[in-house]
């Protein structure tokens, strides 16, 4: 499902100049938790191959970092106060295209996964993962590959042999499904178009689709939706 793609890092000598050793993959860490950070922080620096090389508490600050900084790799929470998750994917795609995201959450990775994956990151962790697994992911988008849980392949191949039934919200585009989690969590059309640099026409009419596409005729529904399928950033 995944091809593997040229590796990122490249061999380097030593000081001494006579042997070949690996430069450590950079990681970028954004959560708006010091404390989460500092966990991360110490798990990375628990290896010979990872470094924490930047912090950063909100999306604006993880922009401003990988803007001036050299990452390999960018360590993003689903969840910061000042953008939704796929905005920030977003706005790191349009400044770094090629710089690869793995995104952690505590949401069912099945349930918002798929359209981060979308949305252009190379791999989604569940914070309820264990840590061996996590520097795995880390290393696995470094070298330039996607990264997906056990769990989430056999949710989705249970889902492409029929024998589950693909959930409404899988239905929607990547701009579909940023506009629903908003109008989800109460925003208006107006308050999404200037987030967006959309037009209220232009939000109320991918409004009216997402509305189509999953049956509803209400706001209400789509954020009792979003909370029952926890969808909520």
């Amino acid at each position: 499902m995944y091809e593997i793609i040229s590796s990122r890092r490249t061999p380097v000598a030593d000081a001494k100049g006579d042997a070949a050793t690996m430069a450590k993959t950079r990681v970028l860490i954004v959560d708006d938790h010091g404390v989460v950070r500092a966990g991360f922080r110490q798990l990375l620096e628990s290896t010979d191959d990872l470094e924490a090389a930047g912090e950063a508490g909100t999306a604006a600050a993880a922009l401003s970092q990988a803007a001036t900084g050299s990452f390999d790799v960018v360590l993003l929470d689903i969840s910061l106060p000042d953008a939704g998750v796929l905005e920030t994917v977003s706005a790191l795609r349009r400044k770094h295209p090629d710089l690869p995201i793995l995104v952690v959450s505590m949401h069912a990775e099945e349930q918002y996964a798929v359209n981060l994956l979308r949305a252009g990151v190379n791999g989604f962790f569940p914070k309820a993962g264990e840590a061996k697994d996590m520097l795995q992911a880390i290393r696995t988008i470094a070298a330039g590959k996607k990264y997906i849980s056990s769990t989430l392949a056999q949710a989705l191949a249970m889902e492409a042999s029929g024998g589950a039934p693909e959930p409404p919200h899988r239905q929607l585009s990547t701009r579909e499904f940023q506009i629903f989690v908003q109008l989800a969590a109460g925003k208006t059309v107006t308050d999404i178009g200037d987030e967006l640099c959309l037009s209220v026409k232009t939000v109320s009419t991918y409004r009216t689709r997402i509305l189509e596409k999953m049956h509803f005729s209400r706001n209400a529904e789509l954020t009792a939706y979003a909370l029952r399928n926890n969808l909520m950033s």
